[in-house]
């Protein structure tokens, strides 16, 4: 099948990926300049998410369009073609959850971890009607996808390691909402789920 194709798969990841970006600097005005805030281990979370927008996700689209995606997978055929359509799917729902939450955040956001500025107020439009956390779904879903598009073992541990991360993450953000927007947060809490309704 056509669309299975390594290099048609590579420049739609592409194509997503560029779109992401440019989504990112009109919704928020500003691509690079986040800074988080606190210690080191704050810092080491924006160095990956940075190394995975800029880094690993375009090598990812040139190793699918040059054919050199290290396909991993020993799984017949049929499966091995199930897995990609998997990763497709994830990849896109992926880059677009994050655009819909970056353009109902607009100036609110801010880089993972950060506490509320006094000027920020609490965001239920947009995805954030359904999920609490919905840019971290998203960066679950478009690690994961990239994952099983090249089949290759670094990026499913770059999955594992966005798990990892976010599990931490989590917990300090909320902990911030809260003691920012206390009992609406709360309520908030109570009606949305954190990732995906309607496990969790």
């Amino acid at each position: 099948m056509h669309f299975l194709d390594q290099r048609v798969a590579g420049i739609v990841v592409l194509l997503l990926w560029v779109a992401l970006v440019a989504a990112k600097g009109m919704a928020t005005g500003s691509l690079l300049k986040d800074r988080p805030q606190g210690g080191i281990g704050m810092w080491a979370v924006h160095v990956f998410n940075f190394l995975f927008l800029l880094v690993a996700t375009p090598l990812a689209a040139a190793l699918l369009i040059m054919r050199r995606a290290p396909a991993l997978n020993p799984a017949p055929q049929g499966l091995r073609a199930g897995v990609w359509v998997a990763g497709m799917l994830l990849y896109a729902a992926g880059c677009l959850l994050m655009a819909w939450a970056l353009f109902a955040l607009r100036r609110n956001y801010q880089v993972g971890g950060n506490a509320p500025r006094v000027s920020d107020e609490l965001i239920t439009r947009g995805p954030y009607r359904f999920v609490r956390h919905p840019m971290y779904a998203a960066a679950l879903c478009v690690s994961l996808g990239l994952a099983c598009l090249t089949q290759s073992l670094a990026y499913f541990c770059v999955f594992g390691i966005y798990v990892a991360l976010i599990a931490l993450l989590i917990p300090v953000e909320e902990g911030a909402l809260r003691r920012a927007y206390g009992e609406r947060y709360a309520a908030y809490c109570g009606a949305v789920k954190s990732l995906a309704p309607p496990f969790f």
